[in-house]
């Protein structure tokens, strides 16, 4: 014979008052139901008082209330994030020494996912950061390399673009040259191009009612 279980449970309990409550289980019907009554007391001492309270005397005694925030001795430090924490558009070029070792592989990929349409590329034993963009046409693309050089004045470290047989197309290389290689300012570099406004370059999109 299937059983089913019951539960009965009385109102919300009243932290305004200090009755006794009665919350009811009914068991599984068996042979005999059998009620189970479980009495709940509640004390609203452990409550304690709403609002604000009196310091403790060792409160007192430390000051405390000279050094919590909005006090007008109390110093307040802004803390910088670190360059690794910030994105690679934030970050500055740094110089690079020819003894460095070029980025591996590996980490060149993993720099990868930090930057947008750029794809890696090994020509002659050198691994480069190349991009290119599709635009309207010849002067959309003139308009493209401006911006690029403004953005990038005073980096120290410039892409070589050049506009492919199609007229209407830029191509943008990164390698650091004195390495022979990858580095971290390249995708510095990326990020940063990134960043620029393009969609009144691009050919416009063909809305069809």
């Amino acid at each position: 014979m299937a059983t089913s279980t019951h539960l009965c449970f009385c109102p919300p309990i009243s932290v305004s008052s200090c009755k006794v409550v009665k919350a009811n289980f009914l068991t599984p019907k068996t042979s005999q139901s059998r009620r189970i009554s479980t009495k709940i007391r509640c004390n609203t001492d452990l409550l304690g008082d709403f609002g604000a309270r009196d310091p403790f005397p060792a409160e007192l005694e430390s000051q405390f209330g000279n050094k919590v925030l909005g006090n007008s001795d109390t110093e307040h430090k802004i803390l910088i994030p670190t360059a690794s924490a910030l994105s690679l558009s934030q970050q500055e070029c740094t110089t690079i020494s020819p003894d460095q070792t070029p980025l591996s592989d590996f980490e060149a990929r993993q720099l990868l996912f930090k930057v947008v349409g750029w794809k890696l590329a090994r020509e002659a034993e050198v691994l480069k950061l190349q991009c290119t963009w599709k635009l309207r046409d010849y002067e959309c693309g003139v308009e493209l390399i401006n911006r690029i050089g403004k953005v990038l004045e005073g980096t120290g470290h410039l892409p070589t673009l050049h506009q492919l047989e199609q007229s209407n197309q830029v191509h943008a290389e990164l390698w650091t040259a004195s390495i022979g290689g990858l580095s971290i300012n390249d995708f510095i570099v990326a990020a940063k191009i990134d960043q620029i406004k393009t969609s009144d370059l691009v050919p416009r999109k063909r809305v069809w009612a």
